[in-house]
């Protein structure tokens, strides 16, 4: 109990600040404190353990297991006091408390139009808005950070509770007048050949692609260029770059306004389904129960082109 007295939270900061940056110099200048104020706070720190908590490496400054194990709680806590802040700030306008939503990249072509829907139908909650790709919110997950998740499929660590909210089909989507669209049958030999522009590392749309590619292929090699972000991706392939299997709630208007066209194939579309979950040991608070409650019931609402999207050779 004397270690855990004697931890401050700018101490924490200070491990949390070098571990990121990896420099002491760096964390004091986005601390606002000097190097040798953030140097102090990380020695009272390791006396106070006993034990080292960062060390070099060719990159700078690494945390020890000892300082993982320090700064996966120093999240967690944090995460929970902001979320009391937040309540608290809530409270004081009011309302009846806040929902932090988070949501995977490509969910962001719906989710301010969710978040404003869902203000016109909940006046005294505060619905925060957090966006990121597949792997940060699966960070934001465990660190406790959100208070419901919408995403694809639910991630297996941390544990969850999930409910379905609608399909996500996948589709394949070219230029218009691309030689795929001229065949009368899609072979997998065909797709291969194709150059592919996908999301990076990290992003649960990259997952699919590469999985639907290895299981054709049986693991043959294709070609592929890596981009960031679902739009920057959609304009790739209207100029010509490549093929590529994105979100059908993604592309909605670029299908409508024939920017984009699919390519129908066997396995396609890929259906998958968006979920709304929230971590498992998590104690859900009214408001984010009655917002969880309605997104469930009205996908029809905020979905791209409804609940339900379909490629042409779908129907």
């Amino acid at each position: 109990m004397k270690r855990l007295n004697s931890i401050t939270f700018k101490q924490l900061r200070a491990l949390g600040a070098v571990c990121e940056f990896g420099a002491i110099s760096t964390a004091a200048e986005m601390l606002s404190l000097t190097p040798p104020a953030v140097h102090s706070q990380l020695r009272a720190l390791e006396e106070n353990f006993g034990c080292a908590l960062v060390t070099r490496t060719s990159g700078g400054f690494a945390p020890t297991e000892a300082g993982t194990a320090l700064l996966a709680a120093f999240r967690t806590a944090q995460a929970a006091l902001e979320r009391a802040v937040r309540q608290i700030d809530t409270l004081g306008k009011g309302l009846s408390g806040t929902v932090v939503l988070g949501v995977v990249s490509t969910a962001k072509y719906y989710a301010p139009r969710l978040v404003a829907l869902l203000g016109q139908e909940f006046p005294d909650i505060d619905v925060v808005l957090r966006i990121g790709n597949r792997a940060r919110i699966i960070q934001m997950i465990e660190t406790g950070d959100l208070d419901l998740v919408i995403m694809g499929r639910p991630p297996r660590v941390p544990a969850v509770v999930a409910r379905s909210i609608a399909e996500h089909p996948h589709l394949l989507v070219a230029p218009p007048g691309h030689p795929l669209t001229r065949l009368e049958k899609v072979t997998p030999d065909d797709i291969l050949s194709q150059r592919f522009v996908m999301r990076e590392e990290g992003s649960g749309t990259r997952i699919l692609t590469m999985r639907f590619l290895d299981e054709i292929g049986e693991g043959r090699e294709f070609a592929y260029t890596e981009m960031e972000s679902n739009e920057t991706i959609k304009q790739a392939v209207a100029a010509g770059l490549g093929v590529a299997i994105l979100s059908g709630h993604t592309i909605h208007e670029e299908l409508k306004s024939g920017r984009l066209v699919t390519i129908p194939a066997q396995r396609l579309p890929i259906i998958r389904h968006w979920f709304v979950l929230h971590g498992a040991n998590q104690d859900l608070s009214q408001p984010a129960v009655r917002v969880m409650d309605w997104i469930v019931a009205n996908p029809d609402r905020f979905l791209p082109g409804g609940a339900r999207v379909k490629s042409e050779n779908a129907k």
